[in-house]
């Protein structure tokens, strides 16, 4: 005798009421944060695409962002020593796990761990799941170090945030990299994960 066993379907919610890609800024009134990305990104001539969506916090919820932009979004972490001192952005590709031990060899850092929200949020006006490179804008003491792995690099595109995960863009990897970049007067560091 065969048993069947049944396992309840699970529905996966889309985040997306309107599938619609924008390009540009937004029509309507936006936080000052994400207004201020699309005010340093129009400073800079630097094109984007753009698809909004209900709250994205997690790359699993990003999957269908990424379809409808025809872009990888990358998975951003803030990490810091174990003193709390020294504290990095680090880009990478939304699949790839996160090698810490590795990651602090190659940085000569001890320690990393994940920071806490109270930094994100002193550091780039950044609520925790809204995570993403745009943040640097806000981060005009240069307390953050930018790590981005190779993979990233080699894509033509990015796909982060504006400051809130209600939104993303596709960005050019190299206007964030020579363009946006030096507005924010944040340097990069290549790293191998």
């Amino acid at each position: 005798m065969h048993v069947a066993i049944l396992f309840p379907t699970v529905k996966i919610m889309s985040l997306l009421t309107d599938k619609t890609v924008y390009t540009g800024r937004p029509q309507d009134k936006r936080s000052d944060v994400e207004e201020k990305t699309y005010d340093a990104l129009d400073e800079l001539g630097i094109a984007y695409s753009r698809v909004d969506h209900k709250p994205a916090e997690t790359i699993p919820a990003c999957h269908e962002i990424e379809d409808v932009l025809g872009i990888a979004i990358c998975k951003n972490l803030l990490l810091t020593n174990s003193t709390e001192s020294e504290f990095y952005l680090l880009m990478l590709p939304g699949e790839k796990k996160y090698p810490a031990s590795k990651l602090s060899r190659e940085i000569g850092s001890s320690r990393l761990s994940f920071a806490k929200p109270v930094y994100m949020e002193r550091f780039l006006a950044i609520r925790p799941g809204s995570l993403s490179v745009m943040g640097l804008l806000n981060d005009t003491e240069n307390r953050v170090r930018l790590l981005i792995d190779r993979e990233v690099l080699a894509s033509d595109f990015i796909g982060c945030h504006p400051c809130v995960n209600t939104s993303t863009l596709k960005i050019r990897t190299d206007d964030i990299l020579r363009r946006f970049l030096p507005f924010t007067a944040h340097h990069y560091t290549p790293v191998n994960l």
